[in-house]
């Protein structure tokens, strides 16, 4: 199957890997967080979104330690999820 991308659906494309790979550099040398509370993510990216991503099993809310421990999400998880699906329906 072939498909047939505008110069400008190839940029942004490219724009997006960039900024993904960019994210993932400042995530591993400690510059930018790796992981998002759970309400940082919903303030972020929409409760309703982060809820329905969560309950399709599309990202994996992490717990550490007892009952009073905040839930975490992988940065890079859920912006890959998002910019996905930014894909999906821009193309």
């Amino acid at each position: 199957m072939n498909i047939l991308l505008t110069d400008h659906q190839l940029g942004k494309l490219l724009r997006d890997a960039a900024e993904m790979g960019a994210n993932l550099a400042l995530s591993s040398i400690g510059k930018l967080k790796p992981y998002l509370t759970k309400s940082e993510a919903f303030r972020a990216y929409g409760r309703k979104n982060i809820e329905r991503w969560i309950d399709q099993g599309l990202i994996t809310p992490r717990k550490d330690g007892n009952q009073s421990a905040p839930w975490r999400i992988e940065r890079i998880e859920v912006e890959a999820i998002r910019k996905a699906l930014d894909t999906i329906l821009y193309i």
